[in-house]
């Protein structure tokens, strides 16, 4: 296993929370998902940023995957191979931090989840 824990920011753990009442999805570990798969879905890598680990909001890798960990981290792997990056341990935890924050900016646009069903919506868009 590449990636052991996923701490979040503090301003990312301030839009889960708004986005955790605007979705009635009470879990950090199913927004954040949204969030990875959100950011994964973009054409361009997301920019390179030092992102702060100074909230509390922290899980492991397994409670962040679930029973699907191994697909998370294989779409992670192949991402990082067709942005021309390496897959070392370093690079996959940069990375997924990078890619989740940006998700979790997306998500927390004013208006743009407005509940659950905006989450469905996101996978109907092509």
């Amino acid at each position: 296993m590449s990636i052991k824990q996923v701490r979040l920011s503090n301003q990312a753990k301030e839009q889960l929370i708004r986005l955790k009442t605007r979705t009635g999805i009470q879990q950090w570990n199913i927004l954040c998902r949204w969030a990875l798969c959100l950011s994964l879905k973009e054409k361009t890598p997301p920019t390179p940023i030092d992102i702060p680990a100074d909230s509390n909001v922290e899980m492991t890798w397994q409670v962040f995957g679930g029973e699907h960990n191994e697909l998370y981290l294989a779409l992670l792997k192949q991402r990082c191979r067709n942005d021309g990056l390496d897959v070392s341990s370093e690079t996959l935890n940069r990375q997924l931090r990078l890619h989740l924050h940006r998700g979790i900016g997306y998500m927390a646009v004013h208006g743009f989840i407005r509940g659950a069903d905006d989450l469905i919506r996101l996978t109907k868009e092509t």
